[in-house]
């Protein structure tokens, strides 16, 4: 029987979702300073809702410290396809991570990684000793579960979530966890603009792992392949294995957080205190959900 059951949030991906799901009836809901706090308000919605879904015994948000990674430093066009934040938002990413200070939850990144490899390795950190849930819009995630690891894959509205674990990974995705790699790997991201195989999309990936196993099985037995195939991977042999290497998520990146150092307690009155100062009008309604952890099966 594992001691605690932690939840790891990924900070950006939600700070995001948070503000592009209100900001485009132009509700970015300025203080009396002027400065906007949309995003961060749907922010604490998704969390505090995850918080009473799931019950964890610990929480720890988990961020992104700038563009620039030790991705871009292997493909300069890795995320190059990204717009600059909105205006509105860039305010935001220091406020929201002021907001989650106060609930005592521990703001945790690294420069030159992505949040992606901080929430990897703190997972992997805390397993087996501890159920782990990584909650995230993003699916590069999964390939992080295993025993005691699962993903939360936010879904469209509010409070609709796809778990993944390993009892039903291979059900879900015809894959397993780490095939997510090599997945990505053939067909590339174009969210994260790299290529993979050029010709190659996800259907083909996808047969050729459920057949191969692993890119390197595959290409150690090209000569079996069709001949078309056989031409795209050897046409893109290095983008292949560029792509597959910024596709894994690194689990052993130099961050700590000792869970014995922090646990989740809802402190209302400090907790209102900091909020009161973006001036929200729902307040009670924010919190409600903190207040009401009856037990929710899983």
């Amino acid at each position: 029987m594992t001691a605690n059951k932690v939840l790891l949030v990924d900070g950006m991906a939600l700070l995001f979702r948070g503000f592009f799901a209100t900001s485009f009836r132009g509700n970015f809901m300025y203080n009396s300073k002027g400065v906007p706090t949309n995003g961060v308000y749907q922010f604490l919605r998704y969390l505090t809702d995850a918080i009473h879904t799931f019950e964890p015994t610990h929480v720890v948000c988990c961020w992104d410290m700038g563009s620039k990674t030790f991705r871009t430093q292997m493909y300069d066009g890795y995320k190059a396809n990204r717009d600059e934040p909105p205006a509105e938002l860039i305010p935001q990413f220091d406020l929201v991570k002021e907001v989650v200070d106060s609930f005592d939850i521990p703001n945790v990144g690294l420069e030159n990684f992505e949040a992606d490899d901080c929430m990897g390795t703190l997972a992997n950190m805390y397993n087996p000793e501890n159920d782990v849930f990584i909650l995230s819009g993003d699916q590069d995630l999964l390939q992080l579960v295993k025993e005691n690891i699962r993903v939360v894959i936010m879904r469209k509205g509010q409070g609709n979530y796809e778990v993944f674990d390993k009892d039903n990974f291979y059900e879900k995705k015809a894959l397993s966890p780490a095939q997510i790699i090599d997945l990505k790997g053939l067909m590339g991201d174009s969210s994260d603009n790299y290529p993979g195989v050029k010709g190659i999309g996800e259907k083909t990936a996808l047969k050729l792992l459920q057949e191969f196993g692993t890119i390197d099985y595959l290409v150690d037995n090209i000569a079996n392949l069709p001949k078309g195939v056989q031409n795209k991977l050897q046409a893109d042999m290095d983008m292949l294995y560029l792509s597959r290497n910024l596709a894994e998520i690194k689990c052993d990146v130099p961050i700590s957080c000792d869970l014995e150092s922090f646990t989740w307690h809802f402190q209302e009155e400090k907790v209102t205190t900091e909020l009161s100062k973006l001036e929200w009008k729902h307040l009670d309604r924010l919190l409600a959900p903190l207040r009401d952890n009856s037990p929710i099966s899983f």
